[in-house]
């Protein structure tokens, strides 16, 4: 008997990102226009080609056109694709595809029989996927979206293969109860970050390929903060400094008196704000201009993402026009302590970038005070 995977990419998720929208719901026509990329079916192939050698021994069961269809030809996978009402309308055009085809496509693969069914998304997508198969059917998510709070995805599209090929080789994988996370976007892009448990799915988790729920909340020792700024201030004295998200940088920002943008990526110059909540071609604009430019960036709480969540706007282009040398990471040691030895992690889309990345790196957590911590991509 083949493994039959069922996969699903919802072919907007992250469009929103790289233009600084913190999201893709109900704007993708807009992020189109801004100038995004669709990049939801890139992250799809990197996870499948991780399993493309064993195609013997699987078939993925899909459905038409951008939703899956398109990629298993392209990867001349064994596939096949199931019909639900309104299915004759999907073809390659991205903007075709919303949240009923997303539920439609899963109640009508998981008929199919599938023995777990991957998607290619966001926490939206998510939630879609949760509401169509509940909590006790095998799911798997490969990230693609622009914000990630649920635990029901791999750690990176190449993380989510080898969990695949894991099964397809009857290996034994765990099955864990993952939560399904969300939050209300129109909130987020005010700054306001208000996240919602829907529930929970089943997934195969082998536990260095799945990422962690994200952890909330602000770090609350200002006198580590107040270290860790002084530090940073000190570096970056006479450099262009790119500021990312977050709440550490955000402290850092404030200690140097200026406006911060606590979900987008902020540009400092002698201490000066000079550009607010920027996109990745404004800041390849602004890279061009300046001699020195530094980059001061943190992990997500409980997860390790450095790079490749929420702040998209750090593109493959950006972090190479800034040189990796200039790469400042900055973090409490409580906030790497709760890692729980766990690595940092790199999942920019770019696997040559994401090894370049790879390593023990240096991160600043007080005056003066450094740990090396290694950053992986799996």
């Amino acid at each position: 008997m083949k493994f039959k995977i069922g996969l699903i990419i919802n072919p907007v998720a992250g469009l929103g990102g790289s233009v600084a929208l913190k999201g893709s719901d109900n704007v993708a026509s807009q992020a189109l226009s801004l100038g995004a990329t669709a990049k939801a079916t890139l992250r799809a192939e990197q996870a499948l080609a991780v399993i493309a050698q064993l195609q013997q021994e699987f078939e993925v069961i899909t459905v038409k056109g951008a939703m899956g269809e398109d990629l298993c030809r392209k990867m001349n996978l064994p596939s096949r694709c199931v019909d639900f009402f309104g299915s004759e309308k999907l073809n390659a055009d991205i903007m075709t595809s919303n949240a009923d085809d997303t539920l439609a496509a899963a109640r009508s693969i998981k008929a199919a029989g599938v023995d777990c069914l991957v998607f290619a998304g966001g926490d939206g997508t998510a939630r879609n996927i949760y509401s169509a198969v509940g909590e006790d059917f095998p799911v798997l998510g490969i990230p693609a979206g622009v914000k990630i709070h649920s635990g029901v995805y791999a750690i990176t599209p190449k993380a989510a293969g080898e969990i695949l090929k894991l099964m397809i080789t009857n290996q034994l994988v765990s099955v864990m109860e993952r939560d399904v996370m969300d939050i209300d976007e129109s909130l987020f892009r005010e700054g306001t970050v208000k996240a919602k448990r829907y529930g929970e799915m089943q997934v195969p988790a082998e536990l260095t390929y799945m990422q962690a729920v994200k952890m909330g909340g602000k770090e609350s020792n200002e006198l580590v903060l107040t270290d860790i700024a002084a530090d940073v201030i000190e570096q970056v004295e006479d450099s262009l400094v790119i500021m990312g998200s977050g709440s550490t940088t955000e402290f850092i920002m404030q200690e140097m008196g200026l406006d911060n943008t606590l979900l987008g990526v902020d540009v400092v110059f002698e201490q000066e704000l000079i550009a607010s909540d920027v996109t990745e071609q404004q800041l390849l604009s602004l890279i061009e201009k300046y001699d020195d430019v530094k980059l001061v960036v943190t992990l997500i709480g409980g997860q390790g993402h450095v790079f490749g969540r929420g702040n998209q706007q750090l593109s493959p282009s950006v972090i190479r026009a800034i040189g990796l040398d200039n790469i400042i990471i900055v973090a409490t040691k409580t906030k790497l302590e709760a890692l729980e030895q766990r690595p940092l992690l790199a999942d920019t889309g770019d696997e040559a970038l994401n090894q370049a990345l790879s390593g023990l790196v240096k991160v600043t957590t007080g005056f003066h005070d450094y740990v090396m911590v290694r950053l992986k991509n799996c």
